[in-house]
């Protein structure tokens, strides 16, 4: 099964050769490994010096979502994993990957279990991100599950439900998995096979308040899906939510938005 990796990175020199390696010291060989660098200002361009097998391709910034795109856009295997630049993978990866997708050949996209390492401690992830396998719509829909890194997908399902949002700043990763989920079943190697390092400032989850901010966009979009009940459902919660917020923070402009938002969700409820 031929693969090709994806990794997006900006300004993390350091870092992502710590990712790198690891892709390199899988038991299951990838057949290429695209680095995406999106318009780093450090010694990034570097890399391909330590790595002169892995293709690098340097964008002007544009955002994880535009890097991940030209990687997928440039790959030449069906299979395509993701890693993030400061995520490292542990060596069974791929091939427990490879080993789910020989034995559910009509399974076209799985995800591994994942160890969080916080300021060079290992954490317990919290229970809202609990994985599951299979139909995981409904699971998946007040938080992202699936860490871009444990992620393999068939061209198949990009070409099926789009490429990742270019106009998300952030919970992309939870824009996309729900298209695919809401179609298409994926599967679980209920294993942590990944090591998602966090507690760095630039990440873009410590950059961005209130991601549900985000998630309704991405619900917005399968309000007309066979999915549409429990999505007109989480739309009214985390609007009504993001109104408490508002509230709270004086945020007129939005508290009316918020309040047009569940009127009108309420009427198609």
């Amino acid at each position: 099964m031929d693969i090709t990796v994806v990794i997006p990175t900006y300004n993390r020199y350091e870092v992502l050769q710590r990712a790198v390696k690891s892709v390199y010291a899988q038991s299951h060989m990838p057949r290429e490994v695209i680095i995406i660098d999106d318009g780093s200002t450090d010694n990034t361009s570097q890399i391909q010096n330590l790595f002169p097998h892995a293709t690098y391709i340097y964008q002007k910034n544009g955002g994880v979502s535009s890097a991940r795109n030209l990687g997928i856009q440039h790959a030449s295997c069906q299979w395509i994993a993701f890693l993030d630049s400061d995520d490292v993978w542990h060596v069974e990866k791929l091939a427990r990957q490879v080993e789910f997708h020989k034995k559910n050949p009509e399974v076209a996209m799985s995800y591994t279990d994942e160890r969080w390492v916080r300021e060079g401690v290992e954490v317990k992830m919290p229970q809202k991100f609990h994985k599951v396998g299979g139909e995981i719509f409904d699971a998946s829909l007040s938080h992202c599950i699936i860490a871009p890194s444990a992620a393999l997908i068939h061209r198949k399902l990009l070409d099926e439900v789009g490429l990742f949002d270019e106009s998300l700043e952030v919970c992309e990763d939870y824009d996309l998995w729900l298209r695919v989920a809401c179609g298409n079943k994926i599967g679980l190697v209920h294993e942590k096979l990944i090591t998602k390092y966090g507690g760095d400032v630039d990440q873009l989850s410590m950059k961005y308040w209130g991601m549900d901010r985000f998630r309704v966009r991405a619900l917005e979009k399968l309000v007309d899906s066979n999915k549409r009940e429990r999505v007109i459902q989480t739309l009214l919660q985390k609007y009504a939510l993001l109104l408490k917020g508002a509230i709270k923070y004086a945020k007129i402009a939005e508290i009316k938005e918020y309040e047009g938002k569940i009127q009108y969700y309420e009427q198609l409820n």
